[in-house]
């Protein structure tokens, strides 16, 4: 059994910058593609940004490319989402998921069902 455990959620004003971590639990942590994904109240969840299990390669969404930077840590089993440039559309909660696909090295992360394992998440608030 994985757990997920999101932090560094918070209230933030539009320009500011946040970083949430999401440690893992087990021993196969290193052999996992991470993503985060997020949820916008009435809306459905998103893909935001993921990285592979090696660490070599991020992906991003249009929406946060150039604003967001997904890192591992995989000596603490940690996933960490810089975000800088906050905007009030980035309200939402946010979500760290494991890719259930071993060592893979694809193009095709965005896909919440590729996901096996989720954590609580962690809420984000921008104000303008």
């Amino acid at each position: 059994q994985v757990q997920l455990v999101e932090s560094g959620g918070g209230l933030v004003q539009a320009g500011g910058s946040l970083r949430l971590s999401c440690a893992a639990s087990g021993r196969t942590f290193n052999n996992y593609g991470m993503g985060w994904f997020r949820q916008a109240p009435g809306k459905e969840r998103e893909f935001v940004a993921a990285i592979r299990w090696s660490g070599g390669m991020s992906y991003y969404a249009d929406s946060v490319k150039g604003r967001f930077t997904i890192s591992r840590d995989n000596a603490r089993n940690t996933v960490y989402l810089q975000m800088d440039s906050l905007k009030p559309e980035d309200t939402a909660v946010y979500y760290c998921a494991r890719d259930g696909r071993l060592f893979y090295s694809g193009l095709q992360y965005g896909l919440a069902g590729e996901y096996d394992y989720w954590g609580q998440g962690t809420q984000v608030t921008v104000s303008s």
